[in-house]
């Protein structure tokens, strides 16, 4: 499998994932939540955070996936690059608000270096791909061939 294909494939994938995740905070924050890392979650008018978190994921993936879908690489890039934050602050949180170690770095930071990744590798594609071609070299006009 060729890089370009591989990127492509981990960026609509890392596109989705967090679309998904959102569709779930707001569809059942309780449920959704239960695997962040963090107990007890949010009960009662506190539980409002779920569908804003939901919104965050959704809005995140919505724009990873139009800027990519529009052949913008390199702003792709550029958002993966921020948005590896998200999953960093995130374990950052679980790690400092009583959730285990494993769920922050098995879950939150692993995202965070897969992320990165993508985004290294968008980067690297891009300028692999914007990098000028050499021109042909000219023949001097002692080397041409004129017919006599």
């Amino acid at each position: 499998m060729s890089l370009r294909r591989f990127t492509t494939i981990l960026t609509v994938a890392l596109a989705l994932f967090p679309m998904s995740f959102g569709l779930q905070y707001i569809f059942d924050g309780a449920g959704a939540a239960s695997g962040f890392g963090i107990n007890p979650w949010p009960t009662g008018v506190a539980a409002g955070y779920f569908p804003v978190k939901g919104v965050r994921d959704v809005a995140l993936g919505v724009i990873l996936l139009v800027l990519f879908v529009a052949g913008e690489r390199r702003a792709t890039a550029i958002a993966m690059a921020i948005a590896t934050l998200i999953p960093i602050v995130d374990m950052i949180t679980v790690l400092t608000h009583g959730g285990s170690v494993a769920t922050a770095l098995g879950i939150h930071g692993l995202t965070a270096a897969v992320v990165a990744i993508d985004a290294y590798l968008l980067f690297r594609l891009n300028r692999s791909e914007a990098a000028p071609i050499a021109p042909k070299p000219q023949t001097s006009p002692a080397n041409e061939h004129t017919p006599r």
